[in-house]
């Protein structure tokens, strides 16, 4: 709000202006300029508002670039017009006009060197004072670096749906070109896998409540000249901007840990969301195929957990009421054991180390010393 008011005062500010020029030309009896003159300022102040209100992503390093390598470059051309000055004069004489006009060259081309460079490197800017150095302080959350594989899945466009994140997404240059190259390739499965990455990432684009940038990583590790993996070169990256990696693979996981750069697995975030189950809940679940053990069968919870089945097999295209015996947690998901539910069917569960699974009930006494035999029984 406060920035639509700044933006209808400047308005209400260039339109005074404007009418203020008119007014000292009509007063000079100059009509021509007087309605000339007014306009073009007008449309110079239109075109800048609406660049400012078009480009709603700004960064004030850019913009501090953009204003220090403007004053250097004034003052550098000011520095070299005045070395210069004596050469010209001295080779065209007192030629006014041509002095003039290399003065001005001089500047435009210093203001546009120091502006590029500066441009260039605005990622390392520093202002130096001596003994102080005043550098970027990284206030809220760290910006979240993102990987080719976490843009391929997809599951990140789903939960900044859900405006959990609301920190800066930073989408490297490199990785862009990764998922390019992955689309134009020959094998029809990268290629569509490319091409939805791709999709994901203008889904994410086009989402209002998120803060998404498309970094260039231009900085000093990265200019080496070097051919660096794509997975080195995140790390990198998520180091120098003090952010976090989100990746859903394994092994980069494991090395931006070792260098010292948090990371954010899609795949463990995930798993700590889906069903937790206890020993001894009960839980329906549709075998849908045998398990690798005999016996058992294999079936899957609405979110995907596997459900391993002991005494199962047999159950195989049914759904079922399960015990949860155990659960197991490993890097790649969550597994869980159970038996089925016999309690329903008023059968006894078996009993591990019971004799055919059936516990002896009371029976005849037997006389003393004497011993119960089977059929089977050898005879003395």
């Amino acid at each position: 709000m406060l920035l639509w008011l700044l933006r209808v005062a400047y308005a209400a500010l260039l339109v005074g202006v404007a009418g203020f020029a008119a007014s000292l030309f009509a007063d000079a009896g100059d009509r021509t300029k007087a309605v000339v003159v007014p306009l073009v300022m007008l449309a110079v102040g239109g075109v800048i508002l609406f660049t400012d209100v078009r480009e709603k992503q700004k960064q004030i390093t850019t913009i501090s670039a953009i204003y220090f390598g403007l004053v250097m470059g004034l003052l550098l051309g000011w520095l070299f017009s005045m070395a210069v000055e004596p050469v010209l004069e001295a080779a065209f004489g007192d030629f006014t006009r041509m002095v003039r006009v290399v003065r001005v060259l001089i500047t435009v081309v210093s203001c546009y060197v120091t502006i590029s460079t500066l441009l260039q490197t605005k990622d390392e800017f520093r202002f130096i004072i001596p003994y102080v150095e005043f550098s970027k302080q990284v206030k809220g959350g760290r910006p979240l670096v993102l990987d080719t594989s976490v843009i391929i899945d997809g599951r990140i466009a789903d939960v900044c749906e859900t405006r959990l994140i609301d920190t800066k997404l930073v989408v490297p240059r490199f990785v862009l070109q990764e998922l390019q190259a992955i689309a134009d390739s020959s094998d029809k499965l990268k290629r569509n896998r490319g091409r939805r990455g791709l999709d994901v990432l203008k889904r994410l684009q086009a989402n209002p409540k998120l803060d998404i940038q498309l970094h260039d990583a231009n900085i000093p590790e990265l200019r080496t000249g070097e051919r660096i993996r794509v997975d080195e070169r995140l790390v990198i990256l998520a180091k120098a901007l003090g952010g976090r990696v989100v990746t859903n693979d394994f092994n980069l996981n494991k090395v931006a840990q070792l260098q010292g750069v948090e990371v954010i697995n899609l795949n463990e975030v995930a798993n700590s969301l889906k069903t937790v189950a206890l020993p001894g809940e009960l839980l329906p679940v549709r075998l849908v195929k045998p398990g690798d053990q005999i016996g058992q069968g294999v079936g899957y919870l609405e979110d995907g957990t596997m459900v391993v089945v002991e005494q199962g097999r047999n159950l195989i295209g049914q759904g079922v009421s399960i015990v949860v015996t155990s659960v197991l947690q490993t890097p790649a998901g969550r597994m869980i054991f159970g038996r089925p539910d016999q309690r329903l069917s008023g059968t006894h569960t078996p009993i591990p180390g019971g004799s055919l699974g059936v516990q002896p009930g009371p029976g005849p006494s037997l006389p003393p010393g004497d011993t119960h035999r089977g059929p089977d029984a050898s005879r003395s």
